[in-house]
């Protein structure tokens, strides 16, 4: 099992809390109000019609903005294929949402996220493929599901880091996950996530890591005056057929390493 260094002291609320009281407790009425209309919509995500990813993307940019997360996107082109695996680093519960309104895809998941309220409805209807971290006898089974939504055509999304770090520090990309891109036969896309405060400061505010609690970590952010989330897309990577070597480029790409060795299986965006 992978364990991170990051741990509450990780969590640096605080610099985003600028401004008077009365001005927090309005700011944080009217994105706690807007998330829970926008959460009595979530249903609608699982009508299925024409157009639905482009559904789903706009609902996890109105569901960001009301918590005061703002996307920016850059790299290169999402290129409009399918069957295809996402992997990025792992900061929150948040990426869900952020990825999601990028990408759209079925998630690889910590099953609890599945039972938290509110949220746990949207995990279901977006289809969340639950993971065990604590039994990983259960790794296999997850691998070969991946591995059938990619056949199938489907986009999946999975954080090979295997836990949370808290944006500043990260851990190794796992290879157990990037077997089903192999076996699949199916190509693999990179994503850089990074949370930053409108300044450019990293920050923080997004984290969930240790012993942070679900409504610690909302609280965070609908308190904080706004968050930028990142989305870098790096180069489409072709699986090959050794999953340490995919794993390998994968994490090169998202972390920016441009020291790495060459390889010949990367597309260039």
């Amino acid at each position: 099992m992978p364990q991170a260094s990051c741990d509450a002291s990780c969590v640096g609320a605080g610099a985003g809390l600028s401004g008077r009281r009365a001005v927090i407790a309005c700011r944080v009425a009217v994105r706690v109000t807007a998330a829970v209309l926008l959460l009595l919509l979530a249903p609608m995500l699982a009508v299925p019609a024409p157009g639905r990813s482009h559904l789903q993307r706009g609902y996890c940019r109105l569901l960001l903005y009301c918590l005061g997360v703002r996307i920016r996107l850059s790299g290169g082109p999402i290129r409009n294929l399918s069957g295809v695996l996402v992997v990025s680093g792992h900061v929150s519960w948040v990426d869900v949402f952020v990825i999601g309104s990028v990408l759209p895809g079925r998630f690889v998941a910590k099953s609890e996220l599945v039972s938290w309220p509110g949220l746990g409805l949207l995990a279901r209807l977006l289809k969340v493929i639950p993971i065990e971290r604590s039994n990983l006898r259960r790794l296999p089974e997850v691998v070969g599901a991946v591995t059938r939504n990619l056949s199938a055509g489907h986009t999946v999304v999975a954080f090979p880091e295997g836990t949370t770090y808290c944006g500043l520090a990260y851990g190794r990309f796992r290879p157990a996950m990037f077997q089903a891109a192999i076996d699949a036969g199916r190509p693999v896309q990179p994503l850089r996530l990074a949370y930053q405060h409108p300044d450019g400061a990293a920050s923080t505010v997004a984290a969930y890591v240790g012993d942070d609690t679900l409504s610690a970590s909302i609280r965070r952010l609908v308190t904080t005056k706004r968050t930028v989330a990142r989305v870098h897309v790096g180069s489409l990577q072709l699986p090959g057929t050794d999953r340490r070597d995919l794993a390998y480029r994968c994490e090169t790409a998202v972390r920016g390493d441009t020291t790495s060795r060459p390889s010949g299986h990367a597309l260039v965006a």
